[in-house]
């Protein structure tokens, strides 16, 4: 654990506040304690004026989410962070605040997180982002540096995404990495998808100009989508490190044709992958994709249910569930071109793996015994999923 966290995939969830769907449950402090006692290292919150304008709430902006109290977050996170984890919190804010409420925001940063806030050196950017080792027990602040305020943004109520059918109970099935379906690839960060941090952002200097300076000082970890498409986004800054937001629509159509760009860009910085905008229920995807490609945080809605989910918690009992999974080697080896990793080829086969299932348990708690047959349990099947380095 003493490489950067920028090798290592992260347990991260997604709109970490919400207690059920994406348009109109409510915000609370309950869903990120219940993240945390999980192993969850990666907490989302949105921040937004209240209605007043003269404090801080967290809710989905632009829906009908009941609103939860920023202070309340923060205090869970702060009383449950190191619950079954010692190793590093990283919470990232979706920030749409005035200049005066950022000032609200990190005056309560910095008395609720007090002297487990890591924060780099004043006016200096991260060249190689610190280990999980090194950071142990330590809260990181990540978002884009400031820029200047919108009025009325946070004011318009949108409905957002398109109703979803209803899917099996047990949600439905994870579509196959390899045969997933293609799409035409354009050389930008086309779509719809909203839920992100990173869109539009300027020149950095030209950012900071009414941003408070103690807030600035707080992020650590400075996200950003540079324009100019995917091609800017994915450029590796040798004197700095930061993170970059793609939609899962986003990751596949780059990774079509910059498969190779996405697996080095994850190398030294960081990436992170959202549920596209039309999840309203609160339905997860294929993580595949992305930890293939190098992600680190492969964000989940923790509240939801399905194989995906079971997928995202199973991969991260591994290391003791700590949250943190070192990289396979292969994602990051070096040099040049043709020595990257590329998730597309087709590799020979090296070991051949056979898996006996002896039992199948906790069916019974969701289904009468005779649910599926008036006398006799049901026939399951199992699919086991890899993603793993052979040598």
């Amino acid at each position: 654990m003493d490489a950067p966290i920028s090798h290592y995939f992260i347990f991260t969830g997604h709109n970490s506040y919400l207690t059920g769907n994406q348009l109109s449950s409510d915000c609370s402090e309950v869903p990120i304690i219940d993240a945390l006692k999980k192993g969850v290292r990666v907490i989302e919150l949105d921040i937004w004026p209240n209605s007043n304008k003269d404090d801080v709430d967290v809710l989905h902006g632009r829906t009908l989410t009941a609103p939860v109290e920023l202070i309340k977050c923060l205090k869970a996170i702060r009383a449950h962070a190191f619950d079954v984890s010692d190793f590093p919190v990283v919470v990232t804010l979706e920030d749409h605040l005035t200049p005066e409420l950022q000032s609200k925001v990190a005056e309560m940063v910095t008395q609720i997180f007090g002297e487990i806030l890591f924060t780099p050196p004043v006016g200096e950017s991260l060249k190689e982002f610190p280990s999980p080792n090194s950071l142990k027990r330590r809260i990181i602040i990540s978002t884009k540096p400031p820029k200047e305020y919108k009025e009325g943004k946070d004011e318009e109520v949108v409905q957002k995404g398109k109703a979803l059918g209803d899917e099996e109970a047990w949600g439905r099935e994870i579509p196959s990495f390899i045969d997933r379906k293609k799409s035409d690839v354009k050389d930008g960060l086309d779509g719809n998808d909203d839920d992100d941090d990173d869109d539009d952002d300027d020149d950095e200097d030209k950012s900071k100009k009414n941003a408070p300076p103690q807030y600035k000082h707080l992020i650590a970890i400075h996200a950003g989508k540079p324009k100019g498409g995917i091609t800017e986004c994915l450029k590796v800054d040798p004197d700095k490190v930061r993170r970059l937001s793609l939609s899962e629509e986003q990751l596949e159509k780059a990774a079509e044709k910059y498969a190779k760009q996405i697996v080095r860009f994850t190398q030294q910085n960081l990436l992170r992958i959202y549920p596209k905008g039309t999840r309203v229920t609160s339905s997860n995807y294929n993580p595949l994709v992305g930890w293939s490609h190098g992600a680190q945080m492969v964000a989940f809605n923790m509240q939801g249910y399905g194989r995906s989910l079971w997928l995202m918690q199973g991969m991260f009992r591994a290391n003791g569930g700590c949250g943190y999974i070192k990289k396979p080697d292969i994602l990051l080896k070096g040099g040049s071109d043709n020595d990257i990793f590329d998730p597309k080829a087709t590799l020979p086969v090296k070991t051949t793996l056979r898996v006996t299932v002896y039992m199948g348990e906790g069916w019974y708690f969701d289904f009468r015994h005779t649910h599926f047959d008036q006398y006799s349990p049901p026939d399951f099947y199992t699919r086991v999923n890899f993603l793993t380095q052979m040598s």
